[in-house]
């Protein structure tokens, strides 16, 4: 979810909610501590140097429950952010800990933010022999050769 969506889901709410991806809700007491821009300039394993940008979103809980961060609110935080940081339209991936600190995507249900499970990826799956995608082989037209393994052949 990119900066923009953020705020036009935020210019829709009354309250806002963060769904973790295991359908817990992130407590209602929570702050955004951070808006920013996190740069990650790299080396793939094939070589290839690389520059990731994304905005970051840190949530934290507090033992604060007399102030709630309202939509209009995090909207004022996030313009300043992009004012101020200069941010453009980035992906938005939010930090949030529970037992640890985890990294999430950002998607949206229409009523809630959703943090969403992020992977690692070989980025040179060309150069390491990997190939892109699995062939995909339907078993009911898979013919059996003299070398498989069938019912009666005495192979099992």
């Amino acid at each position: 979810m990119k900066i923009s969506e953020v705020k036009s889901a935020l210019n829709q709410l009354d309250n806002i909610a963060f769904q973790l991806p295991n359908g817990d809700l992130v407590p209602t007491h929570f702050h955004v501590t951070e808006v920013g821009k996190i740069t990650k300039h790299f080396i793939d394993c094939g070589g290839t140097v690389r520059t990731e940008n994304v905005a970051n979103f840190q949530l934290w809980n507090a033992d604060d429950y007399n102030h709630r961060l309202h939509p209009e609110k995090l909207v004022h935080i996030i313009e300043l952010s992009e004012k101020v940081l200069e941010l453009e339209d980035l992906e938005v991936e939010v930090e949030y800990q529970a037992e640890t600190i985890g990294k999430f995507g950002l998607d949206f249900d229409g009523k809630n933010f959703l943090l969403t499970n992020k992977q690692t990826d070989c980025l040179a799956k060309e150069k390491c022999g990997i190939p892109e995608h699995k062939p995909k082989v339907r078993l009911s037209v898979l013919k059996a050769s003299e070398e498989s393994c069938v019912p009666g052949s005495g192979c099992c």
